[in-house]
């Protein structure tokens, strides 16, 4: 028995709460799996896991063993790192998760640096703006805007994205302009609905002139839970968005967006990057994150970093 290859069987099989789903991630049949980890007992003299036919659950003892195999394995990664010249290039695969409009606009096109730098890394990218379960799907890392709910996660600030209103000329060629925020409640004008992940339901925005604060929801005849189809319907002329900077610049520049609401502000919104907890992070993924901190820094720094120009 590899006991290094035990000890990584039997902590994916506890992060993702299945044999199956372990052997995917590892890939593995789920026969080696299963093996490694009854010969991992069978060498420790204990049952590290509960199984049943619907799922599995660590022990007590188990507990207490995948604390110390983390660790271990995260000391062996460090190791190898700081021992061999060859590991000290960042290599291998990232699994990343990321809003689609910050992967077309901003992530991807940036990506040939990132690999110029860093060539043996191999990045398999989700774009989506949905809740991913990271232990579960063996994701690395996701990117967020918004404020995370799941306390658990760890996380990293990488911007404060400025937030715009915005609606397409066909749109108020149709409608008229608005000319105060709470314009948006009557009965003619219409928002483009986002369903956040976390509620599948659209949330109202705050807006603040000097002493004055309205909160607006809006109606809409359209909702949608991707950031790309939103950013579209607006461009549509389906309703009027709340948008950050770096998404509209381009489509003001043009006209193709117009600019509501210019006297009032918006609080801006936090770009998080997030990781599970208990997860080393690797040298792959630490470089990841140092250049996705790099990139926003230049399109939307955090509030209080200064940022200067090489």
């Amino acid at each position: 028995m590899d006991r290094f290859d035990a000890m990584q069987a039997f902590v994916r099989v506890v992060e993702a709460g299945s044999f199956t789903k372990a052997a995917d991630t590892l890939h593995m049949s789920k026969t080696t799996v299963t093996q490694l980890v009854q010969q991992l007992e069978a060498r420790l003299r204990v049952k590290l896991l509960n199984r049943t036919t619907r799922k599995v659950n660590v022990t007590a003892d188990g507990a207490v063993f995948y604390e110390r195999a983390i660790q271990l394995l995260a000391d062996m990664d460090d190791a190898e790192t700081s021992l061999s010249a060859a590991s000290a290039v960042p290599r291998g695969r990232l699994r990343v998760d990321v809003p689609s409009p910050l992967a077309s606009m901003i992530l991807v096109p940036a990506l040939p640096g990132f690999y110029a730098r860093y060539p043996d890394i191999q990045i398999d990218l989700g774009v989506s703006d949905r809740i991913v379960d990271m232990i579960d799907e063996n994701v690395d890392c996701v990117v967020r805007g918004g404020e995370l709910k799941d306390q658990s996660l760890m996380a990293r600030k990488v911007a404060d994205l400025p937030l715009g209103i915005f609606a397409a000329p066909s749109y108020l060629a149709r409608v008229g302009t608005p000319t105060h925020p709470q314009d948006l409640e009557d009965s003619e004008h219409r928002v483009v609905g986002f369903l956040w992940a976390r509620t599948g339901k659209p949330v109202p925005y705050a807006l603040r002139k000097q002493d004055e604060r309205v909160q607006v929801k809006g109606r809409y005849a359209l909702a949608v839970d991707d950031g790309n189809a939103f950013l579209a319907a607006g461009l549509a002329g389906l309703g009027i968005l709340w948008l950050p900077r770096y998404m509209s610049a381009k489509f003001e520049a043009s006209g193709e967006l117009v600019p509501l609401f210019e006297d009032w502000s918006l609080e801006t919104m936090p770009l998080y990057l997030a990781f599970p907890p208990n997860r080393h992070i690797s040298l792959k993924l630490r470089v990841f994150i140092d250049w996705v901190s790099e990139l926003m820094a230049v399109h939307a720094p955090v509030a209080g970093r200064q940022v200067t120009a090489d």
